[in-house]
């Protein structure tokens, strides 16, 4: 008959047991500290600090220990920014008129282009895999600056990009791409004849100190170049994201799928696009991130010109602090920015994100 060894319990053990979470939790908390400082440091704290200067007329330049070196006006830097008719409102809705344009042209295209370069680079019969991997990354991790002066030199007016469109279409009339103002809407609709004075008055009511006309207008030829200059920076890292969720998706699926008759499209429609979701989603939300951030390639480029066509939110705080030495305004923008980004992220999620989970 076999023996049933009882272990007693005894209260020695149970405070070696207890002594032993202890130090377990305490060395777990060791570790996370770094991380944990580091995230408070530089990202809590200036969080909290700009949503108090915010609220103040702070120039930026006075020092913080001076008696009166700002004073408390609570909403005030929100309702110029919103609100109240006049410059600051015009700026601001204006540089969030450019940033939307702006987004809604690069994050899908840099999506989409990056899904597929990531297909191709990930099949097998592809020679010179490595090659092209590296080739479409490179962008990525090369200066934005320097990619900005190279963008400069093409597409100046005797760049080498009006050169080859000239080539291509005789009749090309050179383009002014570093200092054009008009929107590609607009040139769109003149091509048909279609102008502010002939689609009457309704074009010329303002709505946030801005006519309806402008609103549409759509990213100006200057815009447009500085997006293509993006995406094609951008879809590198997108693509290296893609590539490694493609890796990860099991042969056999594909093999099944063969098996019933798909073909390659179908079985891209059917199988790798669902599957990516979860990917997607995230591609799709640091894209946002990065795109609602863009100021880099604004300000070596158009400092936010011409007519401010190229007037970016991030760019608006750089431009509200450092230049016009308002800090609290720039900090509301700031803080008007960051949720404009959190909301666009909880919308793209409900469309992709959910979708992925389910």
């Amino acid at each position: 008959m076999a023996q049933v060894t009882m272990t007693r319990t005894t209260p020695q053990t149970v405070s070696t047991f207890s002594d032993r979470r202890r130090q377990e939790a305490l060395t777990g908390w060791a570790f996370i500290a770094p991380a944990v400082i580091i995230l408070v440091v530089f990202l809590v704290i200036p969080m909290l600090a700009a949503l108090y200067f915010s609220t103040t007329d702070w120039d930026g330049l006075t020092p913080l220990t001076r008696e009166n070196a700002y004073e408390f006006i609570g909403l005030e830097n929100y309702e110029r920014l919103l609100t109240r008719e006049g410059v600051r409102q015009e700026s601001f809705f204006t540089s969030l008129k450019n940033t939307v344009y702006y987004v809604l042209g690069v994050v899908p295209t840099q999506t989409f282009l990056a899904l597929v370069l990531a297909v191709i680079v990930n099949q097998k019969w592809l020679k010179g895999r490595g090659f092209f991997r590296t080739a479409f990354y490179f962008p990525s991790i090369t200066s934005s600056v320097v990619i900005s002066l190279i963008f400069m030199f093409l597409f100046t007016r005797n760049g080498i990009v009006n050169g080859a469109l000239n080539a291509i279409f005789p009749n090309y009339q050179d383009v002014t791409w570093l200092n054009d103002a008009n929107g590609l809407v607009h040139n769109f609709l003149g091509l048909f004849g279609i102008t502010r004075q002939s689609v009457g008055d309704w074009a010329s009511t303002e709505i946030a100190s801005i006519r309806i006309w402008d609103w549409i207008s759509g990213p100006s030829v200057t815009m447009f170049m500085i997006m293509i200059l993006n995406t094609w920076t951008t879809i590198g890292t997108m693509m290296v994201i893609y590539l490694a969720a493609l890796q990860n998706i099991p042969s056999q699926v594909y093999e099944a799928a063969a098996v019933d008759g798909a073909t390659g499209l179908q079985a891209f429609r059917k199988i790798t696009v669902p599957l990516l979701r979860p990917t997607t989603f995230f591609v799709v939300t640091i894209g946002l991130i990065g795109a609602f951030q863009v100021f880099d390639q604004i300000f070596v480029i158009s400092n936010g010109g011409p007519a401010d066509t190229t007037l970016t939110i991030a760019y608006l705080v750089y431009a509200s602090g450092f230049t016009d030495s308002r800090m609290g305004l720039a900090a509301a923008t700031a803080i008007i920015l960051f949720v404009i980004i959190f909301v666009f992220t909880l919308i793209q999620r409900r469309f992709v994100g959910e979708r992925g989970e389910s």
